[in-house]
């Protein structure tokens, strides 16, 4: 319903941002991240998600359209809500919640406050999971001709999948990735080039 918002900043607290469009503030729940970018009375964008629930609608407002990314993932997960979804960008970047959810580091999400280790383990593996299917999807590879797709096991889809959990398009990835030494680097290097190159 709202792709973004865009006005001023009216208000700030905890979890919570007022952006003022036209004359009408809008309550957006967000994170912290977000929170030590804004500035009140300076003007702002939030990208949004609209949760909507029997008894109440909340809006969700975000920086950057990664964290917003990360945030409807995460909520897509079976025992996470919209607050543990806060929780956890507050406490880690979308680079960061990518990177541990590829290499399974679910220690780096229970340092988010109400977060134990079988939610974190369970956003590691549906995450993943996900990634995987959405890696074989595009990647059209098939295996001894059963049209079996496969993902190979390197440092270059793993990459590839923590890109994708920020939501870069696979055209996108693909030229992040190129002509990066995927035999020297490190998975995090890579990663961390390869945004650099996006945000150029």
């Amino acid at each position: 319903m709202f792709y973004y918002v865009k006005g001023t900043v009216a208000h700030v607290a905890p979890f919570l941002a007022v952006i003022d469009c036209g004359g009408v503030g809008y309550a957006c729940r967000t994170t912290n991240t977000t929170l030590s970018r804004l500035e009140k009375g300076a003007p702002a964008t939030l990208y949004t998600h609209l949760n909507v629930r029997e008894d109440a609608m909340e809006l969700y407002g975000f920086y950057s359209e990664n964290e917003l990314n990360c945030f409807r993932m995460l909520i897509g997960v079976s025992g996470v809500g919209p607050k543990a979804a806060l929780s956890i960008l507050s406490a880690t970047t979308p680079e960061g919640l990518a990177m541990s959810i590829i290499t399974g580091d679910e220690k780096s999400l229970t340092v988010a406050q109400g977060i134990g280790k079988k939610i974190a383990q369970r956003i590691i593996l549906e995450l993943k999971d996900k990634l995987a299917k959405g890696q074989l999807a595009a990647s059209g590879e098939t295996y001894g001709g059963t049209g079996v797709t496969v993902i190979p096991e390197n440092k270059s889809s793993e990459a590839a999948a923590a890109l994708a959990v920020l939501g870069y398009s696979q055209n996108e990835i693909a030229a992040a990735l190129k002509g990066l030494d995927m035999e020297q680097l490190k998975l995090e290097e890579i990663v961390k080039h390869a945004l650099k190159k996006m945000v150029k």
